[in-house]
């Protein structure tokens, strides 16, 4: 009877404590979501081998409050800054490129302004203009922050020491 009793309390706890996850998209998907109802873009650049990468991908991007805010204010993009597939992006076709040992996706390069760090973030504002990109590893007190910032239109108007001092947790 214990046993019984412990599975399915196990059974019952796996099912309450799942976490949610992003809702992550391809670049072109979320272009298309954006075409019918339109919300700002968020971009995480990332390659495989990249350890930083994976450190956010198992603790600031499995955080409840994260993924909520991301999946709520949104679409969001887990691109490979070293993916193989063409995207097409405002009328020109972005491809991946091999010079030597170095390699790179074209867009990848263009969000980044050839700065190649990763993980970055980028935000992309409804009209998919890029407003601008975060490098490296964000915690989530910080990346909390980072979002609201550049969810709404607060970073068109207020300096970000200004939101940040007078920013409010969630976390």
């Amino acid at each position: 009877m214990k046993k019984i009793i412990a599975l399915a309390f196990f059974v019952f706890t796996s099912f309450v404590t799942q976490a949610q996850e992003v809702n992550w998209l391809s670049f072109e998907e979320a272009l298309k979501m954006n075409q019918t109802n339109p919300k700002p873009i968020l971009v995480d650049l990332y390659t495989d081998w990249c350890g930083w990468c994976k450190k956010m991908d198992a603790t600031t991007y499995k955080n409840e409050v994260i993924v909520k805010y991301i999946n709520d204010n949104f679409y969001a993009v887990k691109m490979d800054g070293e993916g193989k597939e063409d995207i097409a992006f405002k009328g020109k076709t972005f491809k991946f490129v091999q010079q030597g040992r170095t390699k790179y996706h074209e867009l990848a390069a263009a969000i980044l302004k050839g700065k190649m760090s990763y993980p970055s973030t980028a935000f992309f504002n409804a009209e998919q203009q890029l407003i601008q990109t975060v490098p490296g590893y964000l915690t989530t007190e910080r990346f909390e922050k980072i979002l609201a910032y550049f969810s709404g239109e607060a970073y068109k108007s207020t300096p970000w020491a200004d939101f940040e001092k007078n920013f409010k947790s969630s976390l």
